[in-house]
């Protein structure tokens, strides 16, 4: 244990996620021993995503205006919904170049053991949107694992009487994966999603 000011960044760091004890003194004595201007910087950038920076009125993923730049983007289909958890899946899917829809980010996933359920995800929202009738097709991308699973299969069972397709990203191997290391799951995925050739 530190004294002071040390101690509080220690300690202060050590609350991010994924940021355990080590790494928090790690970070701190890097600070205590950068640049002035580094520090400064940093602590400018800090307070200036609290300040600007919000969630979108419409999808909910991070704008620093009332709209972010996917919704402002009139190019885009209004036929295809994509589901996902946190904003840092719309940055996963637009590195692709393959989507150009628009998208609903829920903000987390389903998780009971968490104290997460429905009502504290952005689903009434979602469900409010589905209601124009312009979405023809809503795309569920959760995380591929027990809460995403959970979120996907309470959201189809909540769309389908809409009349609205309802697809799931398809899962598998990734390139360059080899067999004898796939988890059962995974390898039951690839193998339903299996296609011709």
């Amino acid at each position: 244990m530190y004294e002071g000011a040390i101690q509080d960044l220690i300690d202060e760091l050590g609350r991010l996620p994924g940021v355990g004890p080590k790494s928090a003194q790690r970070i701190a004595f890097h600070v205590l021993s950068a640049d002035p201007a580094d520090v400064n910087r940093l602590s400018t950038a800090l307070r200036k995503v609290k300040e600007l920076v919000r969630f979108c009125t419409t999808c909910f993923n991070v704008a620093e205006s009332e709209q972010c730049r996917v919704c402002r983007d009139t190019r885009r289909t209004n036929e295809v919904l994509c589901v996902v958890e946190e904003p840092k899946d719309v940055v996963a899917i637009e590195r692709t170049g393959e989507f150009r829809g628009r998208y609903h980010v829920l903000g987390g996933a389903i998780n009971p053991l968490e104290g997460i359920g429905p009502d504290n995800l952005k689903i009434r929202e979602l469900l409010m949107r589905l209601g124009t009738g312009e979405v023809k097709e809503l795309i569920l991308a959760t995380d591929p694992n027990t809460e995403g699973e959970a979120t996907a299969t309470y959201l189809a069972l909540m769309v389908k009487p809409m009349g609205i397709a309802v697809t799931r990203l398809a899962s598998g191997l990734p390139v360059g994966g080899d067999l004898e290391y796939a988890d059962e799951i995974t390898l039951g995925r690839a193998f339903e999603g299996r296609r011709a050739v």
